[in-house]
């Protein structure tokens, strides 16, 4: 889109139109256009993605992946099987000696290709098939409507209609 600019710039296009045929803001445009008069078409190049690069090396985000593969219990967290965004840093702390916030350890899993997964809580104790057993027989009763019942109307206003 700025090269395109920088295109129309060349040719005397001024910044408002540049800015309708582009469908940009007039002020992009006017910062492009201040841009491309100090430096040329190379001042309009992308400069990269913002923020700060990641402080992880390639192989340590490897080597990152292979101990949250390997899970939590191989890393010394025993009560359960769940990866915590603190408990990511705190392995990355140990690991490599960088600190990272939750958010931090967020945006690196993700950047990793790892999503954020919610496991389902569910009782130790729980009887898959007494739970089966209960929704066939007694779930259809306790939803089911009894025969007398008939369909009905909600409206006082508008009789005989159903």
């Amino acid at each position: 889109m700025r090269f395109e600019a920088a295109g129309l710039f060349e040719q005397g296009v001024r910044p408002p139109e540049v800015a309708r045929r582009l469908r940009v803001s007039r002020k992009s445009a006017y910062a492009w256009h201040a841009s491309w008069r100090q430096g040329g078409r190379a001042a309009l190049a992308s400069r990269g993605a913002g923020g700060l690069p990641c402080r992880l090396s390639y192989d340590q985000a490897e080597r990152l992946q292979v101990e949250l593969e390997a899970g939590p219990a191989a890393n010394g967290w025993t009560e359960d099987q769940r990866w915590t965004l603190a408990r990511i840093a705190e392995l990355i702390h140990r690991l490599f000696g960088h600190q990272y916030t939750p958010r931090g350890v967020s945006y690196l899993l993700h950047r990793l290709g790892w999503s954020p997964q919610v496991p389902a809580h569910r009782a130790v104790e729980r009887d898959e098939q007494a739970v089966e057993l209960w929704r066939t027989e007694q779930w259809s009763r306790v939803r089911g409507r009894p025969s007398s019942w008939a369909r009905g109307q909600s409206s006082r206003t508008r009789p005989g209609r159903t």
